[in-house]
């Protein structure tokens, strides 16, 4: 079994459940506030990552800043995709009503998850995510909706990074709506703001 230490909150039996992944340095519990604020009744399943820098909790290695380890990413989102699936047959939530929410690092691997396994989440949100590979072809990506969040100030990702992301997602047929703020690369509140307003308009 694909082992994560992980926390799950169930609020709502049969209601969405979020998928939480944190950036580097976090832990499963990170985001569970920002969670709460986008949809308070979703079960959430907050994940921390299996690699360690610098004893900093990261979902894959890097190389260096912005430069992955590319190996490493591959067999750390198939040990992803697997947990994601035994943890949804052993807490029992819906695995088509399942949304990610990830953050720098954790988006990056939320990214990659749909890069390799097409469409395992409903919608994703990622904030302050980098294109994580360069790929002929993505699967296909209609069943999903994606919400980008993005600095135009980010020291971390250059702007074209996010931008290839958005067209490669755009391209597998995903629906991606994007906005960006004029900070860097922390999370402000106005971009979360702005997901929720998308999450709830996708909820009808």
């Amino acid at each position: 079994m694909s082992e994560h230490k992980h926390v799950y909150q169930e609020k709502e039996n049969g209601g969405p459940t979020f998928v939480l992944l944190h950036g580097t340095g976090g832990n499963e519990n990170d985001l569970l506030p920002l969670a709460k604020m986008i949809d308070e009744k979703a079960n959430v399943l907050g994940v921390r990552g299996n690699v360690l820098e610098n004893g900093m909790p990261r979902f894959f290695r890097r190389l260096q800043e912005g430069v992955f380890d590319m190996e490493d990413l591959k067999k750390r989102t198939d040990e992803l995709n697997d947990f994601l699936q035994q943890a949804a047959s052993q807490y029992k939530f819906q695995d088509q009503d399942v949304y990610a929410i990830g953050y720098s690092n954790g988006a990056n691997i939320a990214a990659n998850l749909l890069y390799e396994h097409g469409s395992v989440f409903k919608g994703v949100f990622l904030f302050h995510a980098m294109v994580p590979q360069q790929k002929e072809q993505l699967p296909n990506l209609s069943e999903t909706a994606v919400f980008v969040g993005a600095g135009k100030n980010d020291p971390m990702i250059p702007a074209d990074q996010t931008n290839t992301l958005i067209t490669d997602l755009q391209q597998a047929g995903a629906s991606v709506e994007s906005y960006w703020t004029t900070g860097g690369h922390q999370l402000l509140r106005e971009e979360v703001d702005e997901a929720k307003r998308w999450y709830d308009t996708l909820r009808g």
